[in-house]
Parts: C-alpha cells; sequence; structure tokens
C-alpha cells in the first residue's frame, strides 16, 4: 500500500476517534457513518461505532484510556484499509472528512497532554493575560502604572 495512502488510512481511523469523544460527534457522525459503512451493514457498522465511542467516554481519565483509544484505532484503521482496497471512491469521501473534521477531532484526543500555541497581537497588552482552560478562583491585583507621557483622564 502506497504512503500517501497508508497516511490516509490512519488520519482517517483518528479523525473518527478524536471526533466519538467531541460534541462534534453528533455533526460528524452521519459523514464518519457514511464512510465506514460503504457497501456494507449500515446499522451493524452504525453500532459498532456507538459501542466504541460509549467504550471511549467510559474509560475517559482512566488508567485505560490510552490503551483503548489506541486499540479502537487499531480497528478503525484495518477496516480503511480493507475499505479502501476494495472501493477506491472511497478515498475522495475518507480525504474530505478528514479534512474537514481532523481540527476538532484533535481536541478530543489531545487529552491533558495537548499542545497548545495562544498569541496575543493587535496592541500593548497593560495587564496579566490567561489563556487556557477552566481558570478558577484567580484573583487580579493591579499593580499597573501608566506612561508619564500618557494622557490622564
Amino acid at each position: 500500500m502506497e504512503a500517501e495512502l497508508a497516511t490516509l488510512i490512519t488520519s482517517g481511523a483518528t479523525t473518527a476517534v478524536g471526533l466519538m469523544v467531541t460534541e462534534t460527534w453528533e455533526q460528524a457522525k452521519q459523514r464518519v457513518l457514511r464512510v465506514f459503512a460503504r457497501g456494507g451493514d449500515e446499522a451493524a457498522v452504525s453500532g459498532e461505532l456507538e459501542r466504541s465511542r460509549d467504550a471511549l467516554i467510559a474509560a475517559a481519565g482512566s488508567p485505560d484510556e490510552e490503551a483503548l483509544i489506541d486499540d479502537v484505532t487499531a480497528l478503525l484503521r484495518l477496516r480503511l484499509r480493507a475499505l479502501l482496497r476494495h472501493d477506491s471512491d472511497a478515498v475522495t469521501e475518507l480525504r474530505l472528512l478528514v479534512e474537514e473534521f481532523a481540527p476538532a477531532a484533535e481536541a478530543g484526543t489531545a487529552g491533558t497532554a495537548a499542545t497548545v500555541h495562544n498569541s496575543i497581537t493587535g496592541g500593548t497588552v497593560n495587564g496579566p493575560v490567561f489563556q487556557g482552560h477552566s481558570f478558577t478562583g484567580l484573583t487580579f491585583h493591579n499593580t499597573y502604572d501608566p506612561p508619564q507621557d500618557a494622557p490622564s483622564d
């Protein structure tokens, strides 16, 4: 199997698993199902995807979470590999799915080890800037003194 196709299969499986644990799943599941069930039993594939999703959600934060993510990803990779061998038209559909939903999926599988890149633009920041997730109990003490040449009110 050529390297580009293998990469697409891995991206497709990773994207599907990532979507399963995000709020985007409801929006994306029909598209995912359409790709994975091509030429097969849609009800059976739907049930398999939902069971995998339920297991992933139940395992969130547990010591087994990473192993389960790896297992479900491997299962979906095998399914995609078999599908793409028999249905070359599915390549385009899978590629479009990955392009559209990969950013949302990455948020789902990133967990607490996610790499975040933030930047502040648009002028001078004269105070603290906090970027992150779920801040609680913050107290701000303003020690800012305006520059001497700044107009006063």
